[in-house]
C-alpha cells in the first residue's frame, strides 16, 4: 500500500526580533505537512504494517521538504519534532503507527545524525485542527534552549477519512535562551540525552 496524499504544505517561520532585541542569526523553522487518505477510517484492522510503511514514506518526503524550506543542508537542522491528527473516522493507533516505528529512519539519515528521540503528539480532531508540533535538539534531548514548539494548521484537514501528519525543523533554538542547561556546545550526541 502506498501513501494517497490529497495535500501539502509547507510553511516557514522566522523570527527576527524578539522582546525588542535582535535574533541574530534569525531563528527559522519550517514544518512540511502531508493530509493523506486513512485506509483504515471507520473500521478496527488489527494489522497496523501498511500505516509503518506510510510512516516511513511520509518521514523520507516530509524531512526532504522541511529541510529544504530552511534552506540548509539537513546535517545543519538543530531541533526536529513530529505530530499527526486522525480525522474523526481515524483512531489515534493510526497516529502512533505513522509517527513511531520507521519515520525516523529517513529523518535521521537525512540529517546526518539524530541520536535523540524525535518529540511527538498525536490527536483526534477535525478540519481547521491545530497541530503542536513539540520540539527538541536532535542530538541530546537535555538541550534546554531547545524545547519548543511550532503550531501549524490546515483549514480543511483532516477530514474525517484523513491524517494529517507535520514533521518540523529548525536552525536553532528559542530566540534569545537563558533558563541555563546543557548548550549546543556541551553535546556529546553519543545517547541522545547529552
Amino acid at each position: 500500500m502506498s501513501v494517497v496524499i490529497r495535500k501539502i504544505v509547507t510553511v516557514v517561520e522566522e523570527t527576527l526580533m524578539e522582546m525588542g532585541k535582535d535574533v541574530n542569526p534569525p531563528v527559522r523553522r519550517a514544518a512540511a505537512i502531508a493530509v493523506i487518505e486513512n485506509p483504515f477510517a471507520g473500521r478496527y484492522v488489527e494489522d497496523l504494517s501498511p500505516l509503518i510503511a506510510i510512516g516511513e514514506e511520509l518521514g523520507e518526503l516530509l524531512v526532504k521538504r522541511a529541510v529544504a524550506a530552511l534552506g540548509i543542508d539537513g546535517t545543519k537542522v538543530h531541533s526536529y519534532g513530529k505530530a499527526a491528527a486522525v480525522g474523526e473516522n481515524g483512531e489515534l493507533e493510526h497516529a502512533a503507527a505513522i509517527l513511531h516505528p520507521k519515520m525516523g529512519t529517513p529523518v535521521r539519515k537525512a540529517l546526518g545524525k539524530g541520536a535523540a528521540l524525535i518529540p511527538s503528539s498525536k490527536k483526534r480532531s477535525g478540519p481547521g485542527t491545530t497541530l503542536d508540533i513539540p520540539l527538541g535538539h536532535k542530538d541530546a534531548a537535555f538541550v534546554r534552549s531547545h524545547f519548543d514548539g511550532m503550531e501549524v494548521q490546515i483549514n480543511d484537514a483532516p477530514r474525517a477519512n484523513e491524517i494529517m501528519v507535520a514533521l518540523a525543523v529548525t536552525n536553532g533554538g528559542r530566540p534569545l535562551p537563558r533558563v541555563g542547561g546543557l548548550t549546543v556546545g556541551e553535546i556529546k550526541g553519543e545517547d541522545g540525552l547529552r
